[in-house]
């Protein structure tokens, strides 16, 4: 089953290479990967939630959901699963970045996946929806780019949501609680 998946991957990423690679694209898809990168975005975004009363649950429940992110994809799994990148082990593949750590999952799509789906959860329509759009756009990036399987990026985005509901039914319950 795994070489199988592996394979389906790697002919995932050499289509987008082939018939989804323009010029024009290239340098608006740099600019949304590089958004994702550190979760400076997200993180950036979090801390202005904070700043304003209104919204400061939604930005702590969004920075809480940044951390179990964070604890779960970059000190577990990729320290775990040692998946090498797609750019190290496919000749055809040619990456327009490249990373320094392990492959799975992403870590770009955990983060912002949590810092979208907090800001979904936690804010109205009109702010959540681009969040997630904009969370989604950096996901894709990561294979328009080739640092990244596709399987690398839908575990990522699924724990970065799994981290986004935890995190928004702590700051939930925690003002339940204290109220």
């Amino acid at each position: 089953m795994f070489p199988y998946i592996v394979e389906v991957d790697g002919r995932i990423l050499l289509l987008i290479q082939e018939f989804l690679r323009f010029e024009w694209l290239n340098p608006i898809v740099l600019f949304l990967t590089s958004l994702g990168d550190a979760g400076v975005i997200w993180i950036l975004l979090a801390a202005i939630l904070l700043l304003q009363k209104k919204y400061q649950k939604t930005g702590v429940s969004m920075a809480i959901s940044l951390l179990i992110g964070f604890l779960i994809t970059n000190l577990l799994l990729k320290n775990w699963v040692c998946r090498p990148r797609p750019y190290n082990m496919i000749p055809e593949l040619h990456a327009l970045v490249t990373a320094h750590d392990w492959s799975f999952p992403s870590g770009h799509s955990t983060c912002s996946m949590a810092g979208a789906v907090s800001m979904l959860l936690g804010l109205p329509k009109k702010m959540g929806v681009p969040a997630l759009i904009l969370g989604a756009l950096i996901c894709l990036s990561r294979l328009y780019v080739g640092v990244h399987y596709p399987t690398d990026v839908l575990c990522g985005a699924a724990i970065g949501v799994l981290a986004a509901v935890c995190a928004f039914r702590i700051t939930r319950n925690v003002k339940e609680s204290a109220g």
